[in-house]
């Protein structure tokens, strides 16, 4: 009998460099929070370990020799075999955590297979710095190089929209361009009671990598323009080290309008609300 896990695409509202250690890694302060949208991992029992690629960016990572679910299968170190099967509906490098959030639902999905009962944090975190957090896609604070993870404040109901035009960025190089300085950690609240008060205080936020990946890829800047552009919309901003843009607006249902407006040929557009665990789990 074959599992499902839905994996979420991971959006960070904030995201701010507060310092760089010794070996190079920086350590970060953000809130992640999980849009209504992803892919879907399938683990079915079979002798050997196996993975089929399907989605509409599958293609992207059918030549990759050693895919992240396979790698998290293997950090399991159970020895089973097991067929894996991931539709790829997410941009891959694109900030919003794709990878991440495909290995977190199979290392969930294996370890109920494989009848594991060990914590999957530190296999999380071996397999990236977004994983942890993805392992169970609830709103969270992130520290650390982001695996020291927080509650997230109480969040109102409101809508977001997800534009990625069409490329990739990776995080390295948006590291080495970013300039400046540090950014002190966020003082948040511990609820929001509506989508405004949110945004005034996202408002006073920052994504530090947010420049440094214009730089690199400058139809960032455009898409945060033509969201910007468009009624209703509160707030834009870029996720993660990009290339993906959201928008917070009032409602899930304005944000769906939002992103069947901003669709252009050769981007990829997604409006809704947040996920709910369990609720898309099959």
């Amino acid at each position: 009998m074959s599992v499902l896990r839905f994996a979420p695409a991971k959006v960070n509202l904030f995201l701010h460099v507060t310092a760089k250690r010794a070996d190079g890694y920086h350590l970060l302060d953000s809130l992640a929070v999980f849009p209504d949208v992803g892919d879907w991992v399938r683990a079915a029992p079979a002798e050997a370990l196996s993975l089929k690629i399907s989605g509409r960016f599958g293609g992207v990572l059918q030549a990759e020799p050693d895919n992240l679910l396979l790698r998290a299968a293997r950090r399991l170190k159970s020895g089973a075999g097991a067929a894996l099967a991931l539709e790829k509906n997410l941009p891959v490098a694109s900030g919003i955590g794709g990878g991440s959030a495909d290995a977190a639902a199979a290392l969930r999905l294996l370890a109920d297979l494989w009848g594991l009962k060990s914590d999957l944090h530190e296999a999380a975190l071996a397999l990236g710095a977004d994983v942890p957090v993805c392992l169970s896609s609830v709103p969270a604070r992130m520290g650390g190089v982001g695996e020291i993870l927080g509650a997230a404040p109480a969040l109102p109901r409101f809508g977001m929209v997800l534009v990625n035009p069409g490329v990739a960025v990776a995080t390295p190089a948006v590291f080495r361009a970013r300039t400046g300085g540090f950014s002190a950690p966020a003082a948040l609240p511990s609820y929001w009671p509506d989508a405004a008060a949110m945004v005034a205080d996202l408002q006073r936020t920052t994504n530090d990598l947010q420049t440094a990946a214009i730089g690199i890829q400058p139809v960032i800047g455009e898409v945060l323009a033509a969201l910007a552009a468009q009624p209703g919309v509160m707030m834009a901003r870029m996720s993660g080290s990009g290339a993906t843009c959201f928008a917070i607006l009032r409602t899930p249902e304005e944000a769906a309008d939002t992103a069947a407006r901003i669709a252009r040929p050769g981007w990829w557009a997604w409006g809704g609300g947040l996920y709910e665990p369990g609720r898309s789990d099959l």
